[in-house]
């Protein structure tokens, strides 16, 4: 009785000792706001040009550069300290969370979350064996016009040199510049350098760090976000860094006395599980310090393409300062001419002309005006160990299908293929784009440079439409055919192959609306170099096809004599 009595005292100093550390960060934000004194952060600057900080200059003077419509296909390195357990996504916040699956991993492999919080894994991200050289040449071949790198994620590490945030791949873990190494090995291959930027949501996704656990023998005790500051760093690797930076600071902290874990999951879903784009009111130098972060990846290293997590624009007038900036800042580095491309995510239609829309996970229903993108992922966007020993990524035949699918709605596809703390990727991860690179061999002339026809296509299957649409997409059949052009070229790609069926390409018949009069005079088949039977009447294009598929997962037939859109 009496031990649980010292145990019970030393819980409350603990408690009592953070309450007066979040007073005093509190009172001293409050002083300096009223002040004006040197721990207000600096009000940021938007680099001149003609784009001004607000939807309506975005969208009358953005215009998507034709690189990127030409490009089609991208890879990203959807990398970070999360990869390093191999749990797959979210480790950062869901270790955190007691009933989880990473809060039973995370004890068992590195202790209680009170004790070993996520800082330390940061420091585990050693980045070992990445060669980034041997990764990036599979990259291209594989098809990659551009490739992305992940510069933070919702843990609030920044993977740069970063001058305003020392919680960075420089300082800690791999002490490396990891996007500025990718930038440079991407360039040295021809390909278009990208970065994404998550950080955004770090000051509500990650206040799990300051919670506690709903019951068991440590139940009520804070986790190691709610009790660290900069002082208990003094003679351990991190000395000289503070916590709090890192976690963001006590935004929207659990209250003391919730019991059970369910009760605790249901308080941290209902508060800060929620999505929002809105700058946290008590934590004005989060939202300052972010965009001083992200403008600094944008000077640093001058990417083509910055990816925002984010619906529409993060953080509020934050969000549409950074664009402005962006946009303004890359016409300075090309001479005059806008070569940006900055995406976001769930668009109203009014604001889509401003950046490119991103669709996670999912496709559009229908040929698009404006150029847009999917990002996807064959695995977890971290990297999963289950995943990978069980060999359930995507295949090269669904990514090739919906890439198809995708370009000839005018969109692009950004691929995840997920890196292992160690820097490396595993052998199904490189058969995965070795197949991709084959493919493409045969096929690559179809896609990239291509735009879309009059029409996608035609077939009897549904895509998964919209944000997280994938997870309902049914497998394409034979009769799936889509579209794309390149000059006077019209290719029809069939999503399955017909076998000793002849295919029928409706769309092309001679009464087609698409055609208007136009009479085919063409056709052949990429990857076979003899000569096809073909008819076209008032049913349809018909195509006999040889004996032996010239590529797997989907064939192009490229046809003459069709004007283009």
């Amino acid at each position: 009785m009496f031990s649980m009595d010292i145990w019970q005292y030393w819980i409350y100093m603990k408690q009592l000792r953070q309450e007066f550390i979040t007073f005093g960060v509190v009172l001293a934000a409050a002083l300096a706001s009223a002040a004006g004194g040197q721990d207000k952060p600096p009000k940021h600057r938007i680099a001149r040009g003609p784009f001004q900080p607000n939807w309506q200059s975005l969208t009358k003077h953005y215009q998507c550069p034709d690189w990127f419509r030409d490009a089609k296909f991208g890879i990203w390195a959807h990398w970070s300290a999360q990869c390093v357990p191999e749990q797959g996504d979210w480790y950062a916040r869901r270790m955190y969370i007691q009933g989880d699956k990473d809060y039973d991993y995370h004890v068992a492999h590195y202790g209680h979350p009170s004790k070993f919080g996520f800082m330390e894994i940061d420091n585990l991200w050693r980045a070992e064996h990445w060669d980034p050289e041997k990764l990036m040449a599979l990259y291209k071949r594989a098809g990659a016009k551009y490739f992305v790198a992940l510069a933070n994620h919702h843990d609030n590490f920044d993977a740069y040199n970063s001058k305003y945030h020392a919680w960075n791949s420089v300082n800690v873990g791999p002490h490396k510049d990891i996007v500025g190494t990718w930038a440079k090995v991407a360039r040295a291959n021809g390909l278009r350098f990208g970065v994404s930027n998550h950080s955004a949501h770090a000051w509500h996704w990650f206040q799990t760090a300051y919670g506690y656990d709903g019951e068991g023998p440590l139940a009520g005790v804070r986790y190691d976000a709610f009790t660290l500051t900069r002082a208990d760093g003094k003679g351990k690797w991190w000395e000289g860094l503070d916590p709090q930076e890192l976690y963001t600071g006590p935004n929207m902290v659990i209250p003391d006395g919730i019991k059970g874990i369910k009760a605790v999951q249901d308080w941290h879903n209902k508060n800060d599980r929620i999505w929002t784009e809105t700058p946290p009111t008590n934590n004005p130098a989060f939202t300052e310090n972010w965009f001083l972060r992200c403008q600094d990846l944008i000077n640093k290293y001058h990417p083509d393409l910055v990816y925002f997590d984010d619906t529409e624009l993060p953080l509020g007038q934050a969000g549409l300062d950074i664009a402005a900036d962006y946009y303004n800042a890359n016409r300075k580095w090309t001479g005059g001419k806008l070569d940006a491309v900055l995406t976001a995510k769930k668009m109203t239609p009014g604001h889509r002309a401003a950046v490119v829309e991103d669709i996670e996970r999912g496709v559009a229903t229908d040929i698009r005006p404006e150029p847009w993108q999917t990002d996807t992922c064959i695995g977890s966007w971290h990297y999963s160990r289950d995943i990978a020993e069980q060999n359930k990524y995507k295949t090269v035949a669904q990514v090739v299908r919906m890439l198809v699918d995708i370009v000839s709605k005018n969109g692009n596809l950004l691929l995840s293929i997920p890196v292992r703390g160690d820097g490396t990727i595993d052998d199904h991860e490189i058969a995965f784009l070795q197949g991709m690179a084959k493919w493409m061999d045969v096929n690559g002339e179809a896609i990239f440079g291509t735009r879309p026809w009059k029409i996608y296509g035609e077939g009897p299957t549904q895509v998964g439409g919209g944000m997280f649409g994938e997870r309902n997409a049914k497998p394409f059949t034979a009769e799936d055919v889509r579209f794309t052009t390149k000059g006077r070229t019209l290719y029809a790609f069939l999503l399955g192959w017909p076998g000793e069926k002849a295919a029928v390409i409706k769309s092309l018949a001679t009464n087609s609306r698409q055609l208007a009069g136009h009479k085919i005079t063409s056709v052949s088949l990429l990857g076979y170099k003899g000569n096809l039977d073909w008819s076209q009447d008032e049913k349809g294009l018909t195509v006999k096809m040889p004996a032996k598929q010239p590529c797997d997962y989907a064939v192009a037939l490229k046809i003459k004599g069709v004007l283009a859109r």
